[in-house]
């Protein structure tokens, strides 16, 4: 009789996968041992093959877990039918609450996907520019005029430019936090957008 899973199955694949995830966003997906693994989870690696089939899994759960968190934020916020600006604020919100603790998964999303498997990346990449694509159609509803002028992508990626590469400088327990950064973030870019265009005129 095959044996059943523990009741506490899905805490102890989601507690692997964070384990690897930092593992692999600070010492690199090809540096990274399925030894290294069982040690930091505590688990032996025949126990870690119970949960997954091998150290590449690892790597496609992590980045498509990730970014299929971001692609269901955004859905999310989009059923909800707010008006454009407060549409706009929500997404910027939740996708700074949810990197607040994803950072290992985002880091290796950013730099490890290039080890995936050209079908598994082209998916996880899809899911990728579908979360592009919510926010540009949120800047779109918001503000028309930049749709006219095709800068709500350029505009999406500018504000990702400001999120994404957080990891890189922020340092963890350090003064600032992604929810103290939320606030500034969204002032920026509230700041922003509405004058982009403006100073056409001025210039040579």
């Amino acid at each position: 009789m095959p044996r059943g899973r523990a009741s506490n199955y899905d805490e102890q694949r989601g507690m692997i996968l964070a384990k690897a995830a930092h593992l692999f966003a600070h010492g690199g997906y090809p540096g990274t041992s399925m030894n290294q693994v069982a040690e930091a989870t505590g688990f032996s690696k025949a126990t870690l093959y119970h949960y997954f089939h091998d150290k590449y899994s690892l790597l496609v759960d992590i980045a498509e877990g990730h970014v299929s968190r971001l692609e269901a934020l955004v859905v999310d916020v989009v059923a909800e039918r707010l008006e454009p600006e407060d549409h706009m604020r929500a997404l910027i919100a939740r996708i700074m609450a949810e990197y607040a603790g994803a950072q290992d998964a985002h880091r290796v999303l950013t730099s490890e996907v290039r080890f995936l498997e050209a079908a598994d990346r082209k998916r996880i990449l899809g899911k990728e520019r579908r979360v592009v694509a919510g926010f540009a159609d949120a800047i779109a509803a918001w503000h028309p005029e930049h749709a006219k002028a095709e800068l709500t992508k350029p505009l999406t990626m500018l504000l990702f430019g400001m999120i994404n590469w957080m990891f890189t400088w922020m340092r963890p327990g350090g003064a600032l936090s992604h929810e103290a950064l939320a606030p500034i973030v969204t002032d920026l870019f509230f700041g922003g957008v509405p004058a982009v265009g403006r100073g056409k005129a001025g210039r040579g």
